[in-house]
């Protein structure tokens, strides 16, 4: 289960200016129901550009709601130029954050916004958005992947699905997210390899992992897990309570802690038990 910011609960719960807008000036719509995720947005824009009104229409998760409805009272009373510069990461720190695997929704309400204003300014949105389509489950293209990973510094499959849900479907797109993942991390360091990480890097990288994602399920079956060293591509660890004696403790190794620190390292990982 996800942690969520009071905020999000609040937005979620009484979502603001939910609802269609008469004669708007300005409408964005993206995402499709087939897919799981759509969002309308109006705009209410003034002669001196200045976003008078806003309000939205979404089908979604919580978080879709929630994002939504922060954008539009981040919007309300901003210059269209301004609004222009909301980022999805500016959506999600007004939230009090989102969990990574629904950071999609943030991105679902920058693009909303960046189509709503292109539409205003007349300007032609089908052409804009027009690239090669990447994951066919979600209809993610090419274009929206690499803006993603350049805008958020993004360097895993992994987190390019939390953002875009490419991937989190039948999975087939994922070693052509990687490419474009593979191609942007070396734009970003001019060609050059990402140092690698330090020693105590790895280890407080690692301990993040296992507690917000690993740890929480172990101890609701009354287990626990504990980092005792990194070597190399071998991560050594320790099951305790429950987890200790289970028969299926190599199962639970392998097949949860193994597949969780793959998907977020990005890297071939060993999780062993310390002897």
């Amino acid at each position: 289960m996800w942690d969520y910011s009071d905020k999000v609960k609040e937005h979620y719960k009484s979502p603001k200016n939910v609802g269609s807008m008469d004669n708007p000036d300005a409408v964005g719509e993206v995402g499709s129901i087939s897919c799981g995720d759509a969002l309308k947005l109006f705009l209410k824009i003034d002669s001196n550009g200045i976003i008078t009104d806003a309000k939205f229409q979404t089908f979604g998760c919580g978080s879709a709601v929630a994002s939504a409805s922060v954008l539009t009272e981040m919007i309300i009373g901003k210059t269209v130029a301004e609004a222009e510069k909301i980022t999805n990461q500016d959506i999600a720190d007004e939230l009090g954050g989102l969990p990574e695997q629904k950071m999609h929704c943030s991105v679902m309400g920058k693009e909303a916004l960046e189509a709503a204003i292109a539409g205003f300014k007349g300007e032609n949105i089908e052409k804009k958005v027009r690239s090669k389509v990447v994951c066919g489950c979600f209809g993610v293209t090419e274009s929206k992947i690499r803006e993603v990973i350049r805008e958020n510094s993004l360097k895993t499959v992994e987190e390019v699905t939390n953002y875009t849900k490419a991937g989190g479907g039948c999975g087939k797109c994922k070693p052509d997210i990687q490419k474009i993942l593979d191609e942007e991390i070396a734009k970003r360091n001019n060609g050059k390899k990402e140092r690698p990480l330090t020693k105590t890097q790895q280890i407080l990288k690692v301990n993040k992992i296992l507690e917000n994602y690993v740890a929480a399920e172990l101890r609701k079956d009354g287990g626990d897990i504990e980092l005792i060293d990194i070597d190399g591509n071998k991560i050594i660890v320790n099951l305790h309570g429950a987890c200790k004696n289970c028969p299926s403790s190599n199962l639970t190794l392998k097949n949860f802690v193994e597949s969780i620190l793959k998907e977020h390292l990005g890297q071939d990982i060993e999780v062993v038990e310390e002897e």
